[in-house]
């Protein structure tokens, strides 16, 4: 295969799509989250601590004073598209984040999460 090809094949692959969670394994508080491409979304919150940038500053305060080593960056669950080219994930990941924010409760002194508002 030449490099064209590889890049085409790798444009066209599924990425694992879900719900994730970075873990503070001292505290036990968490962020939750969701994404299309759960590898993607879980390197650019390492990134962005490492760096110093995370824009949840709760979470980059803990880091800076805890390290990485005090940090799991997990994959909760996992959605399987449906099959076909128009298919839009986004609001099946809602429903799988929403699940996993209520089983979990990762707001206030539990977690980084922004409490949701209340539907009106």
């Amino acid at each position: 295969m030449n490099r064209k090809e590889l890049i085409r094949q790798y444009k066209e692959t599924r990425r694992p799509m879900g719900v994730y969670r970075v873990h503070n394994t001292v505290s036990g508080k968490s962020l939750v989250g969701v994404s299309s491409d759960l590898q993607a979304i879980l390197n650019r919150h390492q990134a962005q601590l490492g760096f110093g940038m995370h824009p949840n500053r709760g979470l980059q305060n803990d880091w800076n004073a805890l390290g990485r080593e005090a940090f799991a960056f997990e994959v909760l669950d996992t959605l399987t598209p449906l099959e076909g080219p128009d298919y839009d994930p986004s609001e099946d990941l809602k429903v799988l984040e929403a699940l996993w924010l209520e089983k979990l409760s990762p707001f206030d002194d539990r977690g980084y999460n922004a409490k949701p508002k209340p539907v009106s």
